[in-house]
């Protein structure tokens, strides 16, 4: 269920874009808490239960392990909590940690989902004319990722029919896993060099090449493009104004609650879960035609 993938690769791009550079740009909570969870109803509505877990079983850790990292080398502040190795511990960077965390698992989330809907086609759409050869590079990337797991998957379950996995050494254990990293390696290799040749072949890169699209800019593109812009601009101009401007160091100023930080909340929540309410839509929209079967 990708409903916002149907849109214009130029309206996902600015989308993405907008989210993505927000959220890696400020230090407010409350942005990034509305980032974060965007991110997270997002990339799960188009996972499975299995995928979420897992993916939670990674990001928890994670978001742990930067949060409590960083106190114990930035001892800036002025609310010491504790001292560890004559080092103050500070309540600032306690919180610092946190919202830096926050900020990182949010923007990995974000970067996951547009791994999702940005497709090596759509890439090649947006820059294939403008720079052919990273758009190109981009593209074989992308997809090459989902590529390399099935194919890791595949040689490690030949491997173990042909008894190569049957020793419980260590040894045996880390010998046949590089030649498991050996066979991708050489396989990803020959995949990126018959690609590209395939692609030069064809004249990709060439003046004057015509580019065939199924990409076409449409009147519902054009209206969550309005909405895209128009939130976005709120959000900036409210950021220039300094309306959601907040600091840790060195003492922790209060969480902006006026009423023109409250609109530049209110529209980067409607920014970041925008695609989920899409997907919401479609999905009831759909269930609703299937009931009228």
């Amino acid at each position: 269920m990708k409903a916002f993938g149907s849109y214009h690769p130029t309206v996902l791009l600015i989308y993405f874009l907008s989210v993505l550079l927000i959220a890696m740009f400020t230090v407010n909570p409350v942005i990034l808490v509305l980032a974060l969870i965007g991110g997270i109803c997002f990339c799960s509505i188009m996972n499975r239960p299995k995928e979420i877990l897992n993916n939670l079983l990674f990001y928890i850790p994670l978001f742990l392990m930067i949060a409590i990292t960083n106190p114990l080398f930035s001892h800036n502040g002025v609310t010491p909590l504790f001292f560890l190795n004559g080092n103050p511990v500070t309540l600032e960077a306690i919180l610092y940690g946190f919202d830096i965390a926050l900020m990182i698992v949010a923007v990995m989330y974000w970067f996951k989902c547009h791994n999702y809907i940005m497709t090596s086609e759509k890439i090649l759409y947006l820059f294939g004319e403008i720079i052919p050869k990273l758009s190109l590079l981009l593209s074989i990337v992308l997809r090459f990722v989902p590529l390399f797991k099935t194919q890791i998957k595949k040689v490690h379950q030949m491997q173990k029919a042909m008894g190569l996995y049957s020793s419980n050494s260590y040894v045996d254990k880390i010998r046949s896993g590089l030649r498991v990293f050996s066979a991708i390696l050489m396989w990803s290799i020959e995949n990126a060099v018959d690609t590209g040749d395939s692609m030069k072949a064809r004249g990709y890169g060439l003046k004057g090449r015509s580019h065939f699209s199924m990409f076409h800019f449409t009147l519902q593109d054009g209206i969550v493009m309005g909405i895209i812009i128009t939130n976005l601009t709120i959000v900036i101009v409210g950021m220039l104004f300094h309306t959601t401007e907040f600091y840790f160091y060195p003492r922790m100023t209060e969480i902006p609650q006026t009423p023109l930080a409250w609109i530049v909340y209110i529209s980067f929540g409607i920014l970041c879960f925008l695609p989920f309410i899409i997907e919401i839509k479609e999905n009831l929209k759909w269930k609703y035609y299937v009931s009228k079967i």
